[in-house]
């Protein structure tokens, strides 16, 4: 059984299409197609509160490819959720029905707590338990904060922080306050020392997390990342993007992302992070499993 997931975010469009596989009764999956695209959605929301005519052109096209993939892969279901710029955009609707009404596509616009929950889906099973986590996923316009204990999530909340939106002049200080009284207010159920855990997901702690050379899931210091930090705001955009050889879309959103994450684990007092690699996308496929329960667990074809 195939199984595809699109997640419109504010900076990029994912497409995750994955094969679901049977082995002596047990399920897995095994990822057989991945696209990412640069959308840049929140470069226009975030400053007018509108989708531009070009992006929706862009828009229509994307959805137009990943449509043909699916068909060639003959994937069986699929789900489209798109985020913050979506959800922000005063157009947002009608581009939801015109891209129905041309290509025949569901895309649910979801809110920051519903994202929580497909990002919960995505991490559940690096969880272990009597360990505390604070997992936060930095997106291009909103992050996403999650306390989990005992493999339970016990508190989130979503804050209208982002990579993108934090490149945009003004309004982000009040905003940046806010998320550090939450974290600190929840310094008791946070724990202390080696019983807390930072998780980071999203795709600028991806990239962080290679260009220090570490594999997933493996541990990533504080210190690291403040180092990376500072040699990476050496660079100029021009030289980020020719040297570094970042993708322009990376290369201007890394440095608000890490600062986002250093803040974070900085107020929790975390030192040390992990990064499983994992995103909404991931988190759209397990749903996707359950909801073909029976096909998907009893192998029924």
């Amino acid at each position: 059984m195939k199984l595809a997931a699109i997640d419109i975010g504010s900076n990029g469009a994912r497409m995750l299409i994955a094969r679901i596989l049977h082995n002596n009764g047990k399920t897995s999956i095994k990822n057989i197609e991945y696209v990412r695209y640069p959308l840049r959605l929140g470069k226009d929301v975030f400053a007018n509160k509108m989708i531009g005519e070009k992006k929706q052109e862009k828009i229509h096209k994307l959805m137009h490819a990943f449509k043909l993939l699916m068909e060639l892969h003959k994937v069986e279901d699929y789900l489209i959720l798109a985020t913050s710029a979506f959800r922000e955009a005063d157009n947002g609707a009608q581009i939801v029905e015109d891209v129905k009404q041309s290509l025949g596509m569901d895309i649910q616009v979801i809110d920051g707590d519903e994202e929580a929950q497909y990002m919960h889906l995505a991490i559940q099973t690096f969880l272990s338990p009597n360990q505390n986590y604070l997992h936060v996923d930095v997106g291009g316009g909103s992050t996403e904060l999650n306390i989990y204990s005992n493999m339970q999530k016990i508190d989130a909340f979503s804050f209208q922080i982002g990579s993108i939106r934090n490149n945009e002049p003004g309004g982000s200080n009040h905003r940046f306050e806010s998320m550090r009284q939450w974290i600190v207010e929840r310094k008791e159920l946070l724990g202390q020392g080696n019983n807390i855990t930072g998780i980071c997901t999203g795709g600028n702690i991806n990239k962080v997390q290679k260009l220090l050379n570490r594999r997933s899931g493996d541990s990533i210091s504080i210190s690291e990342i403040n180092n990376l930090l500072q040699e990476l705001e050496v660079y100029t955009l021009h030289e980020r993007i020719n040297i570094l050889k970042l993708n322009p879309d990376r290369a201007d959103t890394i440095i608000p992302a890490t600062n986002i994450y250093l803040s974070a684990m900085n107020w929790a007092g975390i030192r040390e992070l992990f990064v499983p690699k994992v995103g909404v996308k991931d988190g759209i496929i397990y749903h996707l499993m359950e909801k073909h329960h029976d096909r998907v667990y009893n192998n029924v074809e």
